[in-house]
């Protein structure tokens, strides 16, 4: 019989593999996005428009290859500006453009009612429960991890 802790990582793992397509139809059909797109956006919008290529990595939870190859795609579709770090000569700064933060909000009106309708079931008391536990896992096994209170109602 499994532990409670190896069932709740399968739930975990299998909730994740179950959600995340559904969330990533809605920001597409509604919002045009891509969901990987959207995070980028939403990690952009944030931090006041503006992170390092190694922050952005580091809030995305992506590797910094497919970070860059996520803002050179979002470059390309004029979402996002590249800006030399003065600071650093090696590293960049990914920029929210206008149009960046207006695609965003678009995509959020799709992907926040999708979060709740996929949620519903749980209820409030129960999604209250579960962010916590999930949180106060996190913080065990990652003291450095910022745990957010409320979201901006934009955030994923």
């Amino acid at each position: 019989m499994p532990s409670d802790a190896e069932r709740a990582w399968e739930s975990l793992l299998r909730l994740h593999a179950a959600v995340l397509p559904r969330l990533e139809r809605a920001v597409a059909s509604d919002g045009g996005l891509p969901l990987s797109w959207y995070d980028v956006l939403l990690e952009l919008n944030d931090a006041g428009g503006r992170l390092t290529m190694g922050q952005l990595a580091e809030r995305v939870v992506l590797s910094r290859t497919r970070v860059s190859r996520l803002v050179d795609d979002l470059v390309a579709a004029g979402l996002v500006a590249r800006e030399v770090n003065p600071d650093d000569r090696r590293s960049a700064f990914a920029v929210l453009t206008a149009d960046g933060r207006r695609r965003f909000l678009a995509g959020a009106k799709a992907y926040l009612p999708a979060i709740d309708r996929e949620f519903a079931p749980v209820g409030s008391d129960g999604l209250r429960r579960l962010a916590e536990a999930l949180e106060t896992a996190l913080a065990a096994v990652d003291p450095e991890a910022p745990i957010r209170e409320r979201r901006s109602p934009s955030r994923r």
